[in-house]
């Protein structure tokens, strides 16, 4: 369908299948031409590739996956957007569009069923309010795709993609280091939107690990020390982890020297490294 990027066709198109936005859903659909077809270029959306898209809006993304990728399954929560979407992509005879919750959804049998024989990725726009819960799923469940690539808001782009040493960095930036190769690919300005949000938003792309850092024995425990460390980040990583778990602040000191850790590091400089060497040392005295 054509001028789905002109607010003037939005509202015509949404008016006619009595559609209002959802504040609750954080809906804003993206009116920046340019926009669209650099997430799907990027996103590994090509030949060989069954893409899943997280909240298609309108369509606007969808088609510019679907006219790259061999097959598109966009997963969209609003049913009143599927009367919408049936015309703006009616064009397209490889989108199936399913009503459902992303953060429910059987991703691993959907990739199983739909894209037999193709390499899987995702791409999506994503609303504010479920960033960090969609990401943390896609991959923490070690789904069988290349990527993930998704626009966020700027400021949680800055914290998913910092590096060790970065004052951004928190517990979020370990797990997606963890799983995937972070990359910010580029800013979105509010006015990109319809209606317009209050901040800008970046796209990040997520290239997922084959296999996860062989030095991390156990990753349950490895995690709950990240997020121990994180809990209060104005403490060093051994005041915080101490108040975070309950353990004597002089064994979290103990465990940090034997990991080769200085006590009084605080937890964004440390490596993935460092801290799964904390963490072990940290396992033996609990």
């Amino acid at each position: 369908m054509e001028g789905l990027y002109q607010v003037k066709v939005i509202k015509e198109l949404l008016g006619r299948h009595g559609f209002s936005f959802s504040k609750k859903l954080g809906q804003n659909f993206l009116i920046d031409p340019s926009v669209c077809p650099k997430i799907a270029e990027m996103g590994n959306a090509k030949s060989g590739f069954g893409i899943i898209e997280i909240g298609a809006g309108v369509g606007v993304l969808t088609h510019e996956l679907a006219a790259r990728a061999d097959k598109v399954c966009a997963i969209e929560v609003d049913e009143r957007l599927l009367p919408v979407l049936a015309e703006t992509l009616a064009e397209h005879k490889n989108v199936k569009v399913l009503r459902g919750d992303v953060l429910k959804v059987d991703l691993a049998s959907l990739i199983r069923d739909e894209f037999d024989g193709l390499n899987a990725a995702v791409c999506a726009n994503l609303p504010y309010y479920i960033t960090s819960p969609v990401i943390m799923r896609l991959l923490e469940e070690r789904l069988p795709v290349s990527s993930v690539t998704v626009m966020v808001q700027k400021e949680a782009a800055v914290r998913l993609c910092a590096a060790p040493g970065e004052r951004s960095c928190g517990a979020a930036s370990f797990a997606v280091r963890y799983f995937s190769e972070p990359k910010r690919l580029f800013d979105v300005s509010r006015g990109s939107f319809y209606p317009s949000p209050n901040v800008d938003s970046s796209v990040v792309r997520f290239d997922i690990r084959s296999e996860t850092p062989d030095f991390v024995d156990d990753e349950k425990f490895f995690f709950t020390v990240v997020r121990a460390a994180f809990q209060q980040r104005r403490k060093t990583l051994c005041n915080s982890v101490s108040a975070a778990l309950g353990i004597d602040k002089q064994l979290v000191t103990q465990a940090a020297q034997k990991a080769g850790t200085d006590p009084s590091v605080r937890p964004e400089a440390m490596t993935l490294e460092g801290m799964a060497a904390f963490a072990e040392e940290l396992k033996k005295i609990r």
